[in-house]
C-alpha cells in the first residue's frame, strides 16, 4: 500500500478511535464531541501529539522511518495550517494506517497512549 493510502486508511481509524474515547468518557452531547475532538484530530494536534511521541521515545525507528516516509509523500493542499503541520500530521495518519494493517497492537498500544488510557 502507497504511503498516501496508509494514511488515508490511517485518518479512519485515528478518527474512530478517538470519537470512541471520548464516547466512552461519558460525553454525550455531539457538540460537546466534536469540540473535545480537535483536541487530537486537527493537523495542529496531531502535529503536537507526533512530536510529543518522537520526544518520549514512544516510537521505534522503523515507525519513525514510516512516519518520514508519510510525511514527504504527501502534498499540502489544506489552506488552514502550513506544510510542515500538513505533511507531520500525514506522517502520523500513515504510521497508524500501516500499523493498522501490519500490527494492530501495537496500533492501539499507540491510540491508548495518544489518549492517555495507558
Amino acid at each position: 500500500m502507497n504511503n498516501l493510502v496508509s494514511a488515508y486508511l490511517g485518518d479512519a481509524v485515528y478518527e474512530l478511535h478517538i470519537r470512541s474515547f471520548l464516547i466512552n468518557s461519558g460525553i454525550a452531547k455531539v457538540n460537546e464531541l466534536s469540540k473535545k475532538s480537535l483536541f487530537y484530530v486537527t493537523a495542529k494536534s496531531q502535529r503536537r501529539i507526533l512530536e510529543t511521541l518522537i520526544e518520549r521515545n514512544i516510537l521505534t525507528e522503523e515507525e519513525i522511518e514510516i512516519v518520514n516516509r508519510g510525511r514527504n509523500a504527501s502534498s499540502h493542499r489544506n489552506k488552514s495550517t502550513d506544510i510542515i503541520t500538513y505533511k507531520k500530521a500525514t506522517g502520523l495518519e500513515c504510521l497508524i494506517g500501516v500499523l493498522y494493517q501490519n500490527n494492530r497492537e501495537r496500533c492501539n498500544e499507540i491510540l491508548h497512549y495518544i489518549t492517555g488510557e495507558l
